[in-house]
């Protein structure tokens, strides 16, 4: 509801653009990230007993991204167009993913879901330099340790690690900004939600859509089984698979040189539908 209620409010009040970009660039650099230090901070640090389900969705993000490269053959797009939407089969909104988490899940669960979240943002914002970076001048390494998702874990983690207490006021207030995180995310989802003309590319658009939203998480679910992973480490892996694609990734691609309204539009379809899947994943998951 909060995502469909940005959108209209974007599209038919005064409210335009600058203001979603202004709330987009707070809860990206200060909100989300304080709810994912205070998770860190708070988690029990058991890497080792999850270290196959992180494997097993580093391998599936990888995976994702070799068959986005494989379009080239299939549909022999533009090779920009190509390049530019590769991300989109395996990075993730951490908007939506921890929404749903603190909804579906404990506090235990949302400690994994952190963890998860942190192990992974650097594998997925590599991947994703990786694919844009003969565009730019810009340093894969750079790019990954700037991120604030990145900052923000690895530093909650390692204060978790060394047992070093924050004190009591400044943990609160982290801890109520990072609430503030999941509402003012999801709004900005719904916010950037928009339609470009590119009748031309509908079927690479929808080739990644299939990927992200079926084809990751399907993978993930036998992969889990295979594993024989615990039932909270298999709901963790499923839910964080079956999640649409990130808004950022749209930043990157205008951003890197590459066409950022393709996967403007892609971002929109997955996001939609992923109201239809998200559901049904859960339900096989569980």
């Amino acid at each position: 509801m909060l995502i469909l209620l940005a959108w209209a409010i974007n599209r038919y009040t005064l409210i335009n653009q600058s203001i979603w970009d202004g709330v987009e660039r707070l809860v990206y650099w200060v909100l989300f990230p304080c709810l994912l230090f205070n998770s860190a901070i708070h988690a029990k640090l058991t890497f080792v007993d999850n270290f196959y389900m992180l494997a097993l969705l580093a391998f599936c993000m990888c995976t994702m991204g070799l068959l986005a490269y494989a379009a080239k053959w299939l549909f022999a797009p533009d090779p920009i167009n190509l390049i530019s939407g590769i991300q989109t089969t395996f990075r993730f909104n951490t908007y939506i993913v921890l929404a749903v988490a603190a909804r579906l899940v404990d506090a235990s669960g949302l400690e994994l879901m952190a963890i998860t979240i942190a192990c992974l943002v650097p594998i997925s914002n590599t991947l994703s330099v990786f694919s844009l970076s003969h565009r730019s001048g810009l340093h894969v390494f750079l790019e990954i340790i700037k991120n604030p998702f990145v900052i923000a874990t690895t530093s909650g983690l390692l204060l978790n690690y060394s047992g070093v207490h924050l004190p009591e006021m400044m943990t609160f207030n982290i801890a109520r900004l990072g609430n503030a995180s999941i509402p003012l995310g999801l709004l900005c989802v719904g916010a950037s939600l928009r339609w470009i003309s590119t009748k031309n590319d509908g079927v690479l658009v929808m080739y990644w859509t299939f990927l992200k939203l079926i084809a990751f998480p399907a993978l993930a679910l036998v992969g889990a089984n295979l594993l024989d992973l615990p039932a909270h480490q298999k709901l963790n892996a499923v839910l964080f698979a079956c999640m649409p694609t990130a808004n950022s990734a749209f930043v990157l691609a205008s951003r890197m040189g590459g066409n950022g309204s393709i996967v403007a539009v892609t971002i929109s379809v997955m996001t939609l539908l992923a109201a239809i899947t998200i559901p049904f994943w859960i339900y096989l998951a569980q």
